[in-house]
């Protein structure tokens, strides 16, 4: 899946993807879990708490963890867009869905 204006860098020694300069995602250092930002996780978190939820570390921020061997490929997809679309500049998000 191609986005624009995405850049990869390095974040606490793992991956992370930044839209804007602003980090959408990254995978968390246990190598089982993404950390995504999600402007309604608690919708996900109701919806499915074992695939998604967060720690105390996460309370006061709009991201929410996600467990890598749980999530449906496709499910993840989306929410990889959605967290792109809520942190990209609005001419990325724009030029995305001409």
């Amino acid at each position: 899946m191609e986005l624009p204006s995405v850049t990869e860098k390095i974040c606490f020694e793992t991956p992370a993807f930044y839209a804007n300069k602003k980090i959408f995602a990254r995978i968390k250092e246990d190598g089982e879990s993404l950390v995504l930002y999600n402007e309604e996780r608690n919708l996900w978190i109701n919806k499915d708490p074992k695939t998604f939820f967060i720690t105390p570390h996460y309370e006061n921020y709009k991201y929410m963890l996600i467990n890598l061997e749980r999530v449906e490929p496709e499910e993840l997809k989306q929410l990889l867009k959605l967290a792109w679309q809520q942190r990209a500049p609005k001419s990325a998000v724009k030029q995305m869905n001409l």
